[in-house]
């Protein structure tokens, strides 16, 4: 399992476990077209709360609120599609030695 910020703190695995635990009947009846939507949403809010901080009209605890939520509804898609974010991050950066190229 890989931790998120270290031993006895929250886990990538435990995080997407607490989000399936508490809303995946309401995402699944949702599904993965109309919760991508909301996705989009939240990653709009974060862009927007990134532009302020780039102007110097920073408000970090609703930077950190918007990344929380872009997470939240990430593991919320992974959820309702049947995708295992420890196995699929495993599998493409840690097993593999990560992809080659720059980000």
């Amino acid at each position: 399992m890989l931790p998120v910020m270290g031993e006895n703190h929250t886990t990538i695995a435990g995080f997407q476990a607490l989000i399936r635990d508490r809303y995946f009947k309401t995402d699944a009846a949702r599904g993965p077209a109309g919760t991508f939507l909301w996705f989009s949403e939240e990653v709009g809010e974060l862009a927007e709360a990134i532009a302020r901080r780039e102007r110097g009209e920073s408000n970090q605890a609703n930077l950190n609120e918007e990344f929380a939520d872009v997470l939240a509804w990430l593991a919320t898609l992974a959820n309702i599609t049947g995708v295992d974010l420890v196995e699929a991050v495993e599998a493409k950066y840690i097993d593999d030695g990560g992809p080659s190229g720059t980000k």
